[in-house]
């Protein structure tokens, strides 16, 4: 998967602790990856599956 041009974000509500960096700006994807571990390993989703995981956390 080719994620160049992507633009890595945290949350918010991450502190300068463990967390994840989110890229959501391509067509069809969103990559997820380690925050310590740029040049690691990225998890791919497709855009409606991710909203569907980020709504399923939300809840709980």
């Amino acid at each position: 998967m080719d994620l160049t041009g992507a633009t890595w974000r945290k949350s918010t509500r991450s502190g300068q602790g463990e967390c994840v960096e989110v890229a959501d700006n391509l067509p069809g994807v969103v990559g997820v990856r380690d925050s310590k571990d740029p040049a690691g390993p990225v998890l791919t989703f497709d855009p409606q599956n991710w909203r569907a995981f980020v709504t399923l956390v939300k809840r709980r």
